[in-house]
């Protein structure tokens, strides 16, 4: 297992216990010698998980102290400043998932999405369109864009497509995004929209503009989502330093 991914599991593992495990009552955690013996790990790996919960917002390290359980950040079911795919993020909410529709076709990526992609209007891309519903209503609707030449195998089928997008990345395009910047918007239904969402013409809609980067600050996804109100409560957490 890479380094990532133990720094990944261990901190997922911490997530865990400080929910719904051994901690899920404890205002700290244990001292770094006690919590790395239990959890059966260095000192290091235990170290490199607390700095990214703590750059999370998860908990808090105070010389003197220890380290604080922020349970009010715990707490928050879905945050905007935090990578999850749509599914768990109905789940979080308190819905039942479901993916109602998809689509899908390679097409010229056009003005708006090539210099989102900073490719030409005229490069080929994917696009894959979902609706994705909440107890059986529509609930967001994601359109995603790759640009063809990134993608390494071609063999990839409508299955792989109603996928997660970043696991279509990783599998056939070999990539992981290394951070996104999403701008966040109030917009309304067009008649488009409101078809596609069952409300009348002018319902307010959140409207989220991503675009994904890999880890030389090359754009690799752009994805326009559109998410109705009343299913999910978007929260960020901005640290002060």
């Amino acid at each position: 297992m890479g380094e990532q991914m133990q720094i990944q599991s261990v901190r997922s593992r911490l997530l865990r216990e400080m929910k719904e495990g051994a901690y899920r009552y404890s205002g700290k955690l244990p001292p770094e010698g006690v919590l790395a013996e239990r959890l059966s790990i260095s000192r290091t790996q235990l170290r490199d998980s607390l700095a990214q919960l703590e750059r999370e917002g998860f908990i808090s390290r105070h010389q003197g102290v220890g380290t604080v359980i922020n349970r009010h950040v715990l707490a928050v079911p879905v945050r905007m400043d935090m990578e999850i795919e749509f599914m768990q993020m109905i789940a979080q909410s308190g819905h039942e998932p479901s993916l109602l529709s998809t689509a899908h076709d390679l097409v010229p990526a056009g003005e708006t999405v090539a210099q989102r992609l900073a490719i030409s209007p005229s490069d080929s891309v994917l696009k894959v369109i979902r609706l994705i519903g909440a107890d059986g209503k529509p609930a967001i609707y994601c359109e995603d864009y790759i640009p063809t030449m990134l993608i390494k195998k071609k063999d990839y089928t409508e299955q792989d497509l109603q996928k997660p997008i970043f696991s279509f990345l990783k599998q056939f395009c070999a990539l992981e995004p290394h951070m996104d910047l999403t701008e966040v918007n109030p917009a309304v239904a067009d008649e488009a929209k409101a078809r596609l969402f069952l409300v009348p013409k002018g319902t307010p809609l959140l409207y989220l503009d991503e675009l994904d980067y890999d880890k030389e600050g090359m754009p690799m996804l752009y994805s326009p989502q559109y998410y109705i109100g009343g299913v999910i409560q978007h929260t960020m957490l901005r640290m002060k330093f």
